[in-house]
């Protein structure tokens, strides 16, 4: 317990906005006993203009955000280490994206066993506390981790808002379950031609980025309207 504590509190202070650990050694090919999610948010004015189209000032925090998941997953993975346990950071520079738009091991499943949240009808993870507006990374561990309870269904209900406003109509309204084969949630080939598309005609960049589908989430809306904590 307090091992899991202390890997919580440094990822936390290095900037998660959220940290959870899973079991993932049943996980085929992985090799490790837990998986340590962890997520930033997005900044809720670059998600309002989202709602519109996507923006220059996303495609600059997808990359900065990406860097400091990096960051605050290899401190974790330091830390580990310096315990005497393996552990691997799954950063953006050691992850192979296959030409299916898919990982070996995807951060979204680590999330899911580690009980951040559960798989939209937009494919993405969504939690009770930011919706779908974050970024996401992880990082694979034999120590021994308490693991919290996996989330293993859709809490989306009967919402299809991010079904609607796809510019792809590439979603397929389906409800989550673990195990469930992407291909039944989403067109990936269809997202991922319609981001590259719009992201050109909006920016003049070249890039499969959008983000609608998490920016209408009604998670997501909510987080919109809560108000700052007073400190």
């Amino acid at each position: 317990m307090k091992l899991t504590e202390e890997v919580k509190e440094l990822l936390c202070r290095e900037g998660a906005g959220l940290v959870g650990v899973g079991d993932i050694s049943q996980v085929p090919n992985c090799g490790y006993k837990s998986g340590i999610a962890i997520a930033v948010p997005i900044p809720k004015k670059i998600i309002i203009d989202l709602q519109k189209a996507p923006t220059k000032e996303y495609y600059d925090l997808y990359g900065s955000l990406n860097k400091k998941l990096n960051r605050i997953a290899l401190a974790g993975e330091e830390f580990l280490k310096n315990k005497g346990f393996e552990a691997y950071a799954q950063t953006t520079d050691r992850v192979k994206v296959e030409p299916d738009h898919i990982t070996r091991l995807p951060h979204k499943t680590v999330a899911v066993r580690a009980g951040l949240g559960w798989i939209g009808k937009n494919c993405l993870l969504v939690t009770s506390k930011y919706g779908s507006a974050i970024r996401i990374s992880s990082l694979l561990t034999n120590a021994p981790l308490v693991c919290a309870e996996p989330i293993s269904y859709s809490m989306c209900g009967n919402c299809t808002l991010c079904v609607e406003k796809c510019p792809a109509q590439a979603l397929k309204g389906t409800l989550w379950e673990a195990g469930m084969q992407r291909e039944k949630l989403v067109d990936v080939n269809k997202c991922f031609k319609k981001q590259v598309e719009i992201m050109y005609e909006e920016t003049g960049i070249k890039k499969d980025l959008c983000g609608k589908c998490f920016a209408v989430c009604a998670y997501t809306q909510k987080y919109l309207q809560e108000k700052p904590e007073h400190i």
